[in-house]
C-alpha cells in the first residue's frame, strides 16, 4: 500500500490530480461568481413555481374538472420525483461529471413546465401530473448539482458564502412566488407554468456557455442499479403510503399495500446494498460524525418544519379568512427573515465553523413553533409575522452552516453522492412532515371543509362551528414540531467541530 496521499491544492482543498486542466485559471478568474450565477437561476427557477402553484391550485381545479386525488398528485408526485432520484443523480453526477447533468436539469424542468402549461381538460388533470413529474426530474437534476457545484467553485473556507447566497435566490422566489402567481392566474393558470420556459432556456444557454467542470470524475465505474430499482420502489412505496395518511382518498387496503410494498423495498435495498462493489448509497459516508449528524439533524429539521407553511397557509385561507393571494403574501416574513440570515450564517460558519451555530438556528426555530401553538382567529397580524420572521430566520441560520459542514466534509468527487443523501433526506423530511404533521390538525375536520379552504379557497364558510377543533389539532402539530426541532438542536450540538479538512484527510489522520 501507498504512502504517498493527495495534496490539496491550497485554494480549493481539491487533490491536485483530481483538478481539470482549466480548474486552476478558473478559481484565479473568479470562476465562483460565474457558477453561483447559474446556481442562481435554477434556485429561482424551483422556488417561484413552489410559492405560485399554491395560488393557481383553485383554477387549476376549476378548469380542468380535476378531483382532489388529481390536485393532490399534482403536488406530491413533483416532490416525490425529487426525492427519489436525488441520490441516483447524485451518483450519475460523481461518474459524469455535474456540467451536463445540471444543464439536462434546466432543460427537462422547461419540457415539465411546457407539458403542464398546455394541459388539457379532457384529461383532467392526467397530463398536468405527467408534466410535473417531468418538472420533478428537472429539478431533481438541478437541486442536487447545484449544491456541488457550488461546493467546487468556491475557495476552501468559502464554502458556506455560496449555499447561503443561493438561499437568496430561494426565499427571493418563494416571496415573489405568491405575487406572481397572483398577476399569472388572472391571465390564466398557464402561465404559471409557462413563465419557467424563457427562464429555463436562459439558465440552459447560461449553463452550457459558461459552466465547468473543476473536478475530474474518477474512472468510469458501473452504476448499482439494484440499488436505483430497490431505494427509488422503496421511496415511491413508503412515502405517498405514509402521506395518504394524511389525506384518505384512497381506500385504507389500497394504502396500505403501498405502503408495505415501500417498506419491503426499502428492506431489501438495506439488505442487498452492502454486498455491492460500488454501492449507489455510500454508506462509508457515515462513518464521519460530522456528515451523519449534520445528515439526521437535517432530517429530523425536515420533518419538523415541512409541513409549518402548508399549515400556515391552511390557517389563513381558513379561520383567519384570507383568500389565497393575501395568505401566500402574509408569510412574507418567513421568506424575508430567510433571505436576509441565510447568506450571513453560511459566511458565519466558514469562519467559526457550524457547531454552534446549527443548533442555535434549530432552537431558534424551536421558539417559534412553541409560540404558534398559540394562535387563533384573533391573534394579530404583527404578531403573527413575528413568530413567522423568527422561524425563517432559525431556518436561515440552520440550513447554510449545515450544509456547509456536510460538504466539506467528503472528498471532491463523492459530493455528488454526499448532496443526493442531503437532498434526498431533507425532501424525505417534507414528506414524512405531511404524514406526520398534517393528520393532527386535520384528521378530525369533515372532507368538504378540507377541500373548501385547500382548494376552492373559501374559507371555512358554513363549516366555521368546527374552528375551535381544527385549531386544537393545529396546536398540536405545532407543539410535535416543535419537540423534533428540540431533538435535532440536540443532535446537531452533539456532531464535533466543522473544520476545513475533508473526509479524506480526517480519516487518513
Amino acid at each position: 500500500m501507498s504512502s504517498t496521499r493527495s495534496t490539496p491544492n491550497s485554494s480549493t482543498g481539491i487533490p491536485e490530480e483530481r483538478l481539470s486542466p482549466e480548474a486552476t485559471a478558473e478559481h484565479k478568474n473568479g470562476y465562483q461568481w460565474t457558477a453561483l450565477s447559474v446556481t442562481t437561476v435554477g434556485a429561482l427557477l424551483a422556488s417561484i413555481q413552489g410559492s405560485a402553484l399554491l395560488i393557481a391550485l383553485p383554477n387549476i381545479l376549476a378548469e380542468l374538472h380535476a378531483t382532489f386525488l388529481t390536485i393532490m398528485w399534482v403536488l406530491l408526485g413533483y416532490l416525490l420525483v425529487l426525492t427519489a432520484l436525488t441520490p441516483v443523480i447524485g451518483r450519475l453526477a460523481d461518474i459524469f461529471g455535474r456540467k451536463r447533468l445540471y444543464n439536462a436539469g434546466f432543460i427537462v424542468f422547461t419540457t415539465g413546465s411546457l407539458i403542464s402549461g398546455l394541459a388539457q381538460p379532457q384529461f383532467h388533470g392526467g397530463d398536468l401530473i405527467v408534466g410535473r413529474v417531468t418538472q420533478g426530474l428537472g429539478a431533481s437534476l438541478l437541486v442536487t448539482n447545484s449544491t456541488v457545484i457550488v461546493t467546487d467553485a468556491f475557495r476552501k473556507g468559502q464554502v458556506g458564502l455560496g449555499p447561503g447566497i443561493n438561499q437568496i435566490a430561494g426565499a427571493a422566489g418563494f416571496l415573489v412566488g405568491p405575487i406572481v402567481g397572483g398577476l399569472l392566474t388572472e391571465i390564466s393558470w398557464r402561465w404559471v407554468f409557462l413563465f419557467n420556459v424563457p427562464l429555463g432556456i436562459f439558465g440552459a444557454i447560461w449553463g452550457i456557455w459558461r459552466l465547468r467542470e473543476p473536478v475530474r470524475p474518477r474512472e468510469r465505474q458501473p452504476l448499482d442499479w439494484f440499488g436505483v430499482i430497490f431505494l427509488a420502489g422503496g421511496l415511491a412505496g413508503l412515502l405517498p403510503g405514509l402521506s395518504l395518511q394524511a389525506f384518505p382518498i384512497l381506500p385504507a387496503a389500497t394504502t396500505t399495500t403501498i405502503l408495505i410494498a415501500g417498506i419491503v423495498f426499502l428492506i431489501l435495498f438495506i439488505v442487498i446494498e452492502p454486498r455491492i462493489k460500488v454501492p449507489l448509497v455510500q454508506l462509508r459516508l457515515f462513518r464521519s460524525r460530522i456528515f451523519a449528524l449534520a445528515n439526521l439533524s437535517g432530517l429530523l429539521n425536515g420533518i419538523a418544519r415541512g409541513a409549518v407553511l402548508f399549515l400556515l397557509i391552511f390557517f389563513l385561507q381558513g379561520p383567519y379568512g384570507q383568500d389565497p393571494l393575501k395568505a401566500g403574501l402574509m408569510l412574507i416574513p418567513f421568506g424575508a427573515a430567510f433571505m436576509l440570515v441565510g447568506p450571513l450564517s453560511g459566511r458565519l460558519s466558514d469562519r467559526i465553523g457550524s457547531r454552534i451555530l446549527a443548533p442555535i438556528g434549530l432552537s431558534i426555530s424551536a421558539l417559534a413553533l412553541f409560540a404558534l401553538t398559540t394562535i387563533d382567529q384573533h391573534t394579530p397580524y404583527w404578531l403573527l409575522a413575528i413568530f413567522m420572521a423568527v422561524m425563517g430566520g432559525g431556518s436561515g441560520f440552520f440550513v447554510s452552516p449545515n450544509t456547509n459542514a456536510i460538504m466539506s466534509s467528503v472528498e471532491p468527487y463523492t459530493r455528488g453522492a454526499a448532496a443526493g443523501i442531503l437532498n434526498m433526506l431533507n425532501n424525505t423530511g417534507q414528506m414524512l412532515s405531511i404524514a406526520i404533521v398534517f393528520p393532527l390538525a386535520l384528521s378530525k375536520l369533515p372532507f368538504g371543509a378540507v377541500q373548501q379552504v385547500f382548494i376552492t379557497g373559501g374559507g371555512m364558510g358554513s363549516f366555521s362551528s368546527i374552528i375551535p377543533v381544527f385549531l386544537s389539532g393545529l396546536h398540536e402539530a405545532f407543539l410535535i414540531s416543535f419537540i423534533l426541532s428540540v431533538i435535532a438542536a440536540i443532535v446537531a450540538a452533539l456532531r464535533p467541530s466543522h473544520g476545513t479538512r475533508l473526509l479524506g484527510d480526517e480519516e487518513a489522520a
